[in-house]
């Protein structure tokens, strides 16, 4: 459960400790990775660089992963972590779809409905239970010191690249335009719509949870710092879901507001994996989607250029000093990992970097962001997506990894 234990800060020791080496390393870091963006592209850039920062500090903090977060309902039969999601789908939908729909030159995360679509998303959703976490999920992990989580993200990367070559077959299978739900429903009608979706959702959850231990646990989402303090808990704590959900909502309608569109995470990967063939001599244009205006751009320019990529190197450093603040880095990686657990971060890395290319990204790209754009494909994303959750669930004991 590398999500999970990536942080447990709730169990913290009575004095307040930092690993001063980790915290100095993401500062550090954090400086060089941010002068290179503002002297290579504008100053925008680099407050898309700090709000990644932030993300993956909350994400860390709030020990918000999607991945543990549907096991625990699966096994555990508690749904604190779903609800959690839903609450962020809703008040980002609440946020996002009005800016979409009132300001010129947004673009929202919209994406065709298909045969891709429903693969993608399947197979992602078993890759996350294998490799450990969603994109969001990898990447926290990694910037806290899980080396498992390495292995996932390498072959992560590696299933983005081989994805890419494969998409445009898969496009060509039955499959129709993207839907916006704004366009028939009207921006009211499609945030209504969205949110009696996610209030029936909410409806399972709690059902599934009150039915296995007679009553639901409603504390998890309060507004509510450990014994030692706001700022503390701030800083160095496990964070209230709460916190968590304000700050990814508020990123992310910051995001669309500053680059033109949400935030998205595994396209990133697919441009990291394609220059790095084009540096040992792989010509990447003798494929499809290499050749389409947005790929063929993103791969020529500098990484540094490439918004997606500039947030993801925020998300790591801003997990690394989470952890550092914590004195939590590598702690999930102490306990070295047996050689099936590496197995299934290779098979789900692949996995989710395949389904992600397919299903037009992650759990951030595709579901989260897809659904503060009311597009129906988040919805059916979310479905297929649950589906190979629970086909990954049940591999999980045969590679050692606990449930």
């Amino acid at each position: 459960m590398a999500e999970a234990a990536a942080i447990q800060a709730g169990a913290s020791h009575p004095g307040w400790q930092i690993d001063r080496f980790v915290v100095t390393t993401a500062l550090a870091g954090f400086a060089l990775v941010g002068g290179l963006v503002w002297l290579e592209t504008a100053p925008f850039m680099v407050v898309l660089f700090a709000i990644g920062t932030v993300l993956g500090m909350a994400l860390y903090h709030g020990a918000f992963g999607f991945t543990a977060g549907w096991r625990n309902l699966v096994v555990k039969k508690r749904g604190a972590g779903m609800r959690a999601q839903l609450l962020l789908f809703g008040l980002s939908s609440l946020i996002m779809v009005p800016m979409l729909h009132s300001q010129a030159g947004l673009i929202g995360a919209v994406a065709p409905v298909g045969t891709s679509l429903v693969v993608g998303s399947f197979l992602f959703g078993i890759g996350m239970q294998l490799g450990g976490g969603c994109g969001s999920g990898t990447l926290f992990t990694v910037g806290a010191g899980n080396i498992r989580m390495v292995v996932t993200l390498v072959f992560f990367i590696v299933g983005t690249v081989i994805g890419s070559m494969h998409l445009p077959w898969w496009l060509d299978q039955p499959g129709f335009d993207p839907v916006p739900l704004v366009n028939t429903l009207g921006v009211s009608g499609a945030i209504i719509a969205q949110l009696v979706g996610l209030g029936l959702v909410a409806w399972w959850v709690n059902r599934i949870e009150r039915r296995a231990h007679g009553s639901i646990q409603r504390n998890e989402l309060l507004w509510k710092s450990q014994s030692h303090g706001v700022l503390r808990t701030l800083v160095s704590g496990r964070w209230p879901f709460t916190w968590a959900i304000l700050i990814l909502a508020a990123g992310n309608a910051l995001t669309l507001a500053i680059s033109g569109a949400p935030w998205s995470i595994t396209f990133a990967f697919n441009v990291w994996g394609a220059k790095a063939l084009e540096a040992v001599g792989v010509n990447m244009s003798q494929f499809e989607f290499w050749t389409w205006d947005y790929p063929a751009i993103a791969l020529k320019d500098s990484v540094l250029t490439h918004i997606p990529s500039v947030m993801n190197f925020g998300l790591l450093l801003g997990a690394m000093l989470a952890a550092g603040l914590a004195n939590k880095f590598n702690e999930a990686s102490r306990n070295r990992p047996e050689a099936r657990q590496f197995m299934a971060a290779v098979v789900g890395g692949l996995l989710l970097g395949y389904g992600a290319r397919l299903g037009f990204g992650c759990n951030i790209g595709a579901l989260f962001s897809g659904i503060a754009s009311a597009s129906l494909h988040a919805w059916i994303w979310f479905a297929c997506a649950f589906a190979g959750s629970l086909i990954g669930i049940r591999l999980r004991p045969f590679f050692r990894l606990p449930n």
